[in-house]
């Protein structure tokens, strides 16, 4: 890379960072730019997914306070995010790069489609959460029963594969299944985003190959941007921050298709 793609990867790599924490979709911010300097697809989802990881950590701890008092659900939501992630980041290695090269503008547009409609997925959850006490039962709140443990571990399917958008997927779930407060459900969504990132980038370290510039890179920048999350990204108007998001991504789908 040139010193100019380097800053570029790294400027990313705080973003996407940022972007993490507050909501999810970092990697349409960071895989687009690993595209655009050289970097094979497959290459840049695993060292994309292991740069991450620093990152989602950061943010995680940044949310020490909300996390308090939810080991039990972490726990338990964090199983079927291993399992699910583990078998994403298999899927990836497993099947021929042109299927995902095929696969992946499909799941960008996905991702972008969310990014859209995430301000419609928020209205639906404060709707539900006006109306609680529809007869599901405490016990469903308070844990989201199998239907919450089957839907997350399709989402870290997804994770472990392509991570992009997964928070939001994570949050949309968990916000009309759980009830309790979208700061604490967003600390948990950041754990199982760490979770899902660790759990594929340690088996790609044994199965795959990197661009390790790239990985460190993106690892110092997310780390800091993790801790930043909070203070910046939190400011942006919401469109701004969904309109960056969506550029990337149809950067992303336009350079995929070109290759």
């Amino acid at each position: 890379m040139s010193i100019w793609d380097m800053a570029a990867v790294l400027f990313a790599g705080v973003w996407a960072g940022a972007i993490n924490t507050v909501v999810g979709s970092g990697t349409l911010v960071t895989f687009p730019v690993l595209l655009a300097v050289g970097v094979p697809p497959v290459t840049a989802t695993v060292s994309n997914a292991l740069g991450l990881v620093p990152g989602t950590l950061s943010g995680a701890l940044g949310y020490r306070a909300e996390l308090t008092g939810q080991r039990p659900r972490v726990l338990r939501l964090g199983a079927a995010a291993l399992v699910g992630g583990l078998a994403g980041a298999i899927l990836l290695l497993v099947l021929p790069s042109t299927a995902f090269e095929t696969i992946v503008p499909v799941l960008v547009g996905i991702a972008l489609v969310l990014v859209v409609l995430q301000p419609r997925i928020a209205a639906l959850v404060q709707r539900r959460r006006a109306g609680t006490g529809t007869g599901t039962g405490r016990a469903a709140a308070v844990d989201g029963g199998p239907v919450l443990i089957g839907a997350l571990l399709l989402a870290s399917v997804y994770g472990g594969y392509f991570t992009a958008a997964q928070g939001i997927i994570y949050l949309s779930l968990m916000g009309m299944l759980l009830d309790d407060t979208m700061q604490r459900l967003n600390a948990v969504k950041t754990v199982l985003s760490t979770i899902v990132n660790s759990v594929a980038a340690l088996f790609f370290l044994f199965a795959a190959d990197f661009d390790w510039t790239a990985v460190g890179l993106i690892a110092l920048g997310s780390t800091a941007g993790g801790v930043l999350g909070a203070r910046i990204a939190r400011r942006l108007p919401p469109p701004a921050l969904r309109a960056v998001i969506l550029v990337v991504g149809v950067a992303a789908i336009v350079q995929l298709l070109l290759r």
